[in-house]
């Protein structure tokens, strides 16, 4: 009889243990196997640098114990550090539900032979729907009116409607996207869906695009009313909208920034406000997160659209998470190629 396969379940508050284990079931059919569960804190507790892996719920001592006997971990936020590997000597496969396994020594796993996987591409239409769901409320300045009427009570509704204040509408406005990646893509799709006039420029895509290809980020800059940010963060794209970026712009243009956010520098953003250059922002990535008390942003509140880094925070983003990964559990334990490898 065959031994059945040990998998642990590592989710979260987001990816729910529940999930990895209904999809890693279905995943790998009539093969036989057991499940455990462990549940991490996150995102009720925050993430952040465990040992030398960045970005885990700190964990080592529950996930050891966890892992005795188990070859297979499905997780999200378990840190996975040399010190957990060396206590799980019957690991062989991790599978990090992420689009990257940034919670996993990957030097470490390699010398123990263990496969390292992760979840690309979950989070994308969410991501592309949240961008355009800010860049709307931007534009037409949704937030703003929603806290006069809601919190103050006040009835602003002629402020809104003189020409000066009034917002700006997507159809024939031109708006430039700064990359055109799984997001970007969507987001142009949706966008000329609108009937703006979309412009695209990533020196890294090859064939047709949605829009308007354009040959370097200064051109896609000094023609754009509007600009949001899909790039990856690279040390080449670290800064890459600065004070000289945000001067090309046509005055009172609006940036949108739900990829990363160093790609953007605030106080450069926050001067172009200051100075009419930039007439409104919307926001879900920072510099720093979470953003500090003092951060100029928040003296800038009525002209910026600010939310805390929730363009991934949609239930389907949790069940395809589980589901990409429960697949490559599948794959490893069928003794197929697998999609998503690391090491």
């Amino acid at each position: 009889m065959t031994t059945p396969l040990r998998v642990l379940a590592a989710g979260d508050h987001f990816v729910l243990p529940s999930l990895i284990t209904a999809a890693v079931r279905e995943a790998l059919h009539e093969l036989p196997c057991t499940s455990g569960e462990l549940m991490l804190g996150w995102p009720l507790e925050p993430f952040g640098r465990v040992a030398e892996v960045e970005e885990a719920s700190d964990a080592e001592d529950q996930l050891i114990d966890a892992l005795a006997g188990v070859q297979v971990l499905v997780t999200q936020m378990g840190p996975v550090t040399a010190r957990v590997l060396a206590a799980s000597p019957a690991l062989r496969l991790v599978v990090v539900c992420r689009g990257g396994p940034v919670n996993v020594n990957l030097d470490a796993a390699k010398s123990r032979d263990v496969r390292v996987c992760y979840a690309p591409g979950r989070n994308a239409a969410a991501t592309a729907e949240f961008t355009v769901g800010l860049m709307l409320a931007a534009l037409r300045r949704i937030p703003q009116a929603h806290e006069l009427l809601a919190g103050q009570g006040s009835w602003q509704g002629a402020s809104f409607y003189t020409y000066e204040h009034s917002g700006l509408e997507l159809e024939d406005l031109p708006v430039g996207l700064v990359g055109y990646g799984a997001v970007g893509s969507r987001v142009a799709r949706v966008l000329c869906a609108f009937g703006a006039r979309v412009m695209v420029y990533d020196p890294y895509i090859r064939g047709e695009v949605h829009g308007l290809r354009v040959s370097s980020l200064d051109e896609l800059l000094s023609s754009s009313r509007v600009i949001t940010l899909h790039a990856r963060l690279t040390p080449e794209t670290r800064g890459l909208i600065g004070a000289r970026e945000l001067a090309l712009l046509p005055p009172g243009a609006v940036v949108v920034n739900v990829a990363r956010g160093p790609l953007l520098d605030e106080d450069a953003l926050c001067d172009a406000m200051e100075s009419g250059q930039v007439s409104a922002a919307a926001l879900d990535t920072y510099e720093q997160e979470p953003v500090p008390a003092a951060s100029r942003l928040f003296g800038l509140a009525e002209r910026l659209v600010l939310t805390p880094h929730l363009g991934g925070a949609s239930r389907a983003v949790a069940e395809k998470a589980a589901a990409i990964a429960a697949a490559e559990v599948g794959r490893w334990a069928r003794g197929e190629p697998l999609a998503h490898c690391l090491t």
